[in-house]
Formats: structure tokens, sequence, C-alpha cells
């Protein structure tokens, strides 16, 4: 059986990087991908794919990238559910990412990452620790 996904897309928001209580970091991101094809006006649609990617991959791929930044991930497809404070099942389906490529030069990346920060000066917001399940983590 194969799982594999590969993306090229760009970054909807910077990558949000939080860490287990066990000092993991885990960072959580979605990544704009456009369609092949074009809507009935002649415009192309995006889909916003949501992925995580763990350890020290999730903070280089946080400290290399920002928001709007042209990115390639490998990864496989996940699906999980948990309950919530109310009660309800939540399903995610979400990319867990392998592996990351940058794919614009420095120079560019800097001149998005100059007009990000100041749309949004909240956007890299302090890490704050967050309850995972043991059981979820992929190692």
């Amino acid at each position: 059986m194969i799982n594999r996904v590969v993306l090229i897309g760009r970054l909807t928001k910077d990558v949000e990087v939080r860490y287990t209580q066990s000092g993991v970091a885990v960072g959580t991101f979605s990544l704009a991908v456009n369609r092949q094809f074009t809507n009935a006006s002649g415009e192309r649609e995006a889909d916003f794919i949501n992925a995580v990617i763990w350890r020290k991959a999730a903070e280089n791929f946080a400290n290399f990238t920002h928001k709007g930044a042209l990115v390639a991930i490998e990864g496989r497809l996940q699906t999980r559910n948990y309950e919530d404070g109310n009660g309800n099942r939540v399903y995610v389906t979400e990319v867990v990412a392998d592996n990351f490529s940058l794919l614009e030069k420095k120079s560019d990346g800097q001149q998005s990452a100059l007009k990000s920060q100041a749309s949004d000066p909240f956007a890299n917001s302090g890490n704050k620790p967050i309850d995972i399940d043991p059981n979820d983590l992929p190692f």
C-alpha cells in the first residue's frame, strides 16, 4: 500500500510551532494549492490543505518560511478524530509532512516576509504548550 502526498503551494499564514509537554516541536500550517483547471468564470481556484510537521523539521520550516512563501512538501495523508469539549466527534484530515523544499529565491522570500509582517504584526506569537495524546504521535 502507498500513502504519499506531494504538494506545491503557498503558505496561507506563518507556520505555528508549539511544543508538546515532552518538548517535541509540532508545526501546523495550511497550503493554498492551485487546481489544474479553471472554473466557469475562467478563474483558477485553490484548495486549502492543512498540514503538520514534527521535531527539528518543524522548527526549521517555521524559521525559513513565512506567509505567502512558495514551498513543496512531501508526506502522508492522515485522518484522525477526537471528542471536543462539547462531546462532539471532530474529524481531521491532514498531511503529515516528512520533507519540505523552499521554492523561492531568498531575496523574494525576504520581500514577502516584510509585506507579511507589515500586514499582520501579531502573526508570530509566542510558543504555547499543547496537550497531545502520545498515541497520536507518529513515532
